[in-house]
């Protein structure tokens, strides 16, 4: 199982949001770029980096910050947040991204997503924002009625290496993630899943970690950031 730090990007500082709501900001006091060395140096081998702004303007916003993170060698990094061309995933990985995370243009246009991942073997993951199981797009702003679980079956054949599958309702929450939700969502695709949102204790991580199912890893921001998960706890299990 993978472990992935989270480091949402706004304003150029490190933030977690609540819920998704832009308007209810935690801002913590380390850089992005030192947030991401800190958790290197505790000996995690990835980073989930999201550039908020840049979800919300659908363009890259925070890349000299994210380029800087990539400038960390030996760490495998996945970057979301505004990325809506091939020239802006040419870039970051150009850069030195691991996975390219694509969220409102993936889903909007699957055409566009199987030149993606064509052209960029191995490297696009999408990010799914779920809200009572429908997808919410452009920066978590605009709901759809799309079910994640009836989209996942498009594009199941696309070449998309793996789905970040965030709870928005749980995200920033601390409230234990929706693990029944994202279990069953899991075995409905063979494409690996990752879960974000809700992580509040060790007893979350150990819960999927116990589980045999299709999920790849899973994502914790705020419960590390306020110290209710401690990184020397979690970096045992950051087993590719």
């Amino acid at each position: 199982m993978i472990i992935f730090p989270a480091i949402d990007i706004k304003g150029g500082k490190c933030v977690r949001l609540f819920k998704g709501d832009f308007n209810k900001v935690t801002e913590y006091k380390k850089s992005p770029v030192d947030q991401a060395n800190e958790f290197f140096n505790l000996g995690f081998k990835n980073l989930h980096v999201v550039d908020l702004d840049g979800a919300l303007k659908g363009n890259l916003i925070n890349e000299n910050i994210i380029k800087e993170i990539c400038n960390i060698k030996k760490i495998k990094i996945q970057v979301g947040g505004g990325i809506r061309s091939l020239d802006h995933i040419k870039k970051l990985v150009d850069y030195g991204v691991d996975k390219v995370i694509l969220g409102t243009v993936a889903v909007e246009d699957i055409k566009f997503l199987k030149i993606a991942c064509n052209k960029f073997e191995n490297k696009i993951a999408i990010s799914l924002d779920v809200r009572d199981g429908y997808i919410a797009l452009r920066g978590w702003t605009k709901q759809t009625e799309i079910l994640a679980s009836e989209f996942v079956k498009k594009i199941e054949n696309v070449g998309v290496s793996r789905i970040i599958y965030t709870d928005i309702n749980r995200d920033g929450t601390e409230t234990r993630p929706n693990l029944i939700e994202t279990f069953n969502f899991s075995e409905l695709t063979n494409i690996p899943v990752i879960i974000s949102g809700g992580f509040s204790s060790i007893n979350d991580v150990v819960a999927v970690h116990n589980q045999p199912s299709r999920i790849e890893g899973i994502i914790i921001g705020k419960a590390m950031y306020n110290g209710n998960i401690l990184p020397e706890q979690v970096v045992s299990f950051d087993v590719e």
